[in-house]
């Protein structure tokens, strides 16, 4: 027996029209580009803690070398160093602080590959090379804020030299004068720390094997900056080397302000007067980060913390600076 139809089935079947498609699409951007904001916002959350985890550990293993070895690791170091330019034998090549840190960073047996790391007149790291130890990459290198060649051994963390004085490569020097400001408690320094002469050092770390113990650190360890974050693609120092290299950057200056903008895409050397150049040390040895309006970094007692681009640039130096004298506080 045929059975009943129900009271919709003789409906014909209806389509969308053009214009409720629309209407559908139109709400679903709508939805989706009020999502997408706090989407990315979450992300950069996220990785901006990451990131600050690992200045954490670096800073950790800074002061379990200082407990070990009485003082901090060289920000870079050639064996025999110093006191200036003219004596470091560049042949000499023993590394940057990060390789000093490989045993407190879970990285002792790597560390323990490189050759002769207290043998003078001998190139460790190209000997390291040429074994195939080096070069590697090790997770807590990179921000994951950054992603610029992740499978490259770049890092994003390098060490803090303070108000230091930076050779002049291309001719523009707009910042020059903050790394002599005796008035602030600090005078001209040595071009780049290149020098084992600790008094002639800033800041925390030197590029050529100044050596400094937590107890130099005088205006504090709270106030004082240890370590920082840079952009691999924003300095050719830090671009065409690698972490390990001290003939890269392994330290930055703070005399240049936070973020200063630097064209990665400008390959020439000191063209357009230098001005946004990674090849002028001047401008491009400064801190600064993929995250919005600042950069992270541990200072001297371990902390980590995010610092404005905004801060007041005395008081940028101030906190470089390890022994001013002058009263200066995180903001």
């Amino acid at each position: 027996m045929r059975q009943p139809r129900g009271q919709f089935d003789s409906l014909p079947g209806r389509a969308f029209t053009l214009i409720e498609l629309l209407v559908v699409i139109a709400i679903i951007a709508i939805l989706v580009g009020l999502l997408l904001p706090a989407v990315q916002k979450v992300r950069e959350a996220a990785n901006r803690m990451r990131c600050q985890n690992n200045l954490k550990q670096y800073a950790l293993a800074c002061h379990t070398y200082n407990d070990t070895n009485v003082f901090l690791p060289p920000g870079g170091l050639i064996i025999p160093n110093g006191p200036d330019w003219a004596n470091l034998d560049w042949s000499a090549h023993k590394g940057t602080w990060q390789i000093f840190t490989l045993p407190y960073m879970e990285q002792t047996n790597l560390f323990n590959q490189i050759p002769n790391l207290a043998v003078p007149h001998f190139d460790s790291i190209t000997a390291a090379e040429q074994a195939g130890v080096l070069p590697t990459r090790l997770p807590t290198q990179r921000c994951p804020s950054d992603a610029f060649k992740l499978d490259s051994p770049y890092t994003n963390y390098v060490a803090s030299m303070g108000p230091q004085c930076v050779d002049d490569k291309c001719g523009y020097t707009p910042f020059a004068q903050y790394c002599d400001e005796p008035n602030w408690g600090y005078s001209a320094s040595s071009d780049d720390s290149d020098s084992s002469d600790t008094s002639t050092l800033r800041g925390v770390f030197g590029r050529s094997g100044a050596k400094v113990r937590l107890a130099d650190i005088k205006d504090g360890l709270s106030n004082t900056l240890l370590l920082g974050e840079a952009l691999p693609a924003e300095n050719a120092h830090l671009l065409y080397t690698t972490w390990y290299s001290m003939y890269g950057a392994p330290t930055y200056t703070t005399i240049i302000p936070i973020n200063y903008p630097i064209d990665e895409n400008d390959f020439t050397y000191c063209d357009n007067g230098g001005v946004n150049n990674m090849f002028n040390n001047n401008v491009s040895w400064g801190f600064k980060s993929k995250h919005p309006s600042g950069a992270n970094f541990a200072l001297a007692d371990g902390s980590v913390h995010f610092v404005s681009q905004t801060i007041e640039h005395k008081t940028y130096q101030l906190l470089g600076c390890r022994n001013d004298g002058q009263v200066a506080f995180l903001p």
